[in-house]
């Protein structure tokens, strides 16, 4: 009997371990959600649901937008606690808004009284000179020199003739069957790359394409430091795009320095005389990530969305088809679109208006 003492008191220990394991975890739950509750009432946060510790309630809004209507979400709080609920999203606390009044009041008053802001799970992937996170005149000169540049007519000479021949080279490597957002995705990258740093379609932009996308799929996961193995993934993935993004800036300064210019967002940037220079290479790289993030599921979203619209709508096809056959009858048959040519599109232009108002932009896929 003496034999089996030394395992009865091993199995014994293992038992109290577990329990006290046990205990200090749900003591630790218990604690989180009193001090999360304690400093709600401190900052007098609306009525809501905070969810689990850490997660919150990012998960439900996750699901909600993997699906064809995710307004659910917000329904359903809002009937539970009114148009301007709290809930814990993408690790922090966060005031949702459904009324009218409340959210014309806060757009009216951005700069004043609020600050537009992110979470910091998003603020970290997108970099702290982010023209989205920037504040103040470093913000105002990014954006007007980011207007400039997109009604320059650097982009009228070039943009159209760009969009052609990357979607002809694109169409040309279908197969017979593809997936539509796919595609558009890599024809919006692509688009972007060559306006933002003139890169064409190369085995560097590919791999650089593979990194970018993991780092999007870091925006729309659960941010735990040690847990979470796509924000992880998607923090390592920034540090590469990073990396690579700030060899171009160093080269591309070095052709600045020497006289030699390109005709993209980059060049204007770097150009001291037409109102660019003075950036380092953190802020332009940060930047350059900013606008990659800004066109990227946005446009390819709604390229794939007008397709499917318009299949559901013949006669808005055929209206389309007619618009875009009187134009290609005046042309030559080399002859690409020009600036003119989109100019007198009314039709396909409103279109593209319609489908910026029906479509979610913000997919989680």
């Amino acid at each position: 009997m003496d034999l089996f003492h030394p395992l009865s008191l091993s199995l014994s220990t293992t038992t109290t371990v577990n329990i006290i394991t046990t205990i200090s975890t749900i003591l630790l739950v218990l604690i989180l959600l009193i001090v999360r509750t304690t400093r709600r009432r401190k900052l007098h946060l609306p009525p809501g649901n905070c969810g689990l510790p850490f997660i919150g309630e990012t998960l439900q809004l996750i699901s909600a937008y993997k699906t064809e209507n995710p307004e659910p979400f917000i329904d359903d709080r809002v009937a539970r606690f009114g148009p301007i609920f709290t809930t814990h999203v993408f690790g922090e606390a966060t005031v949702f808004s459904a009324d009218p009044e409340t959210n014309r009041f806060i757009l009216q008053n951005e700069g004043k009284l609020f600050e537009s802001s992110y979470p910091g799970s998003i603020s970290n992937l997108l970099g702290k000179h982010s023209l989205l996170l920037m504040r103040g005149s470093l913000h105002k000169r990014m954006h007007s020199l980011t207007m400039s540049f997109a009604n320059s007519t650097i982009i009228r000479d070039h943009l159209l003739l760009d969009i052609h021949r990357l979607i002809q080279l694109n169409l040309d490597s279908w197969p017979p069957h593809v997936f539509l957002m796919e595609e558009a995705k890599k024809i919006t990258f692509a688009l972007t790359m060559k306006q933002l740093m003139s890169f064409d379609p190369c085995d560097w932009t590919e791999s650089l394409q593979k990194e970018y996308l993991l780092v999007i799929e870091g925006f729309f996961s659960i941010p735990l430091p040690f847990f979470s193995t796509t924000y992880n993934k998607a923090i390592k993935a920034r540090r590469k795009v990073v990396e690579e993004l700030r060899l171009v800036v160093r080269e591309r300064r070095k052709e600045s320095e020497r006289g030699e210019r390109k005709n993209d967002m980059l060049g204007a940037l770097l150009d001291e005389e037409g109102g660019g220079g003075g950036f380092s290479d953190e802020e332009i790289v940060d930047f350059l990530v900013a606008l990659l993030v800004a066109g990227y599921e946005t446009t390819s979203t709604i390229m794939t969305l007008a397709v499917k619209f318009l299949t559901e709508k013949p006669l808005a096809l055929a209206q389309l088809k007619e618009e875009q056959e009187k134009i290609r009858a005046n042309k030559g048959q080399s002859d690409t679109l020009t600036w003119s040519d989109y100019k007198s599109m009314p039709f396909t232009q409103c279109v593209s208006c319609d489908k910026l108002l029906v479509s979610n932009l913000f997919s989680i896929n």
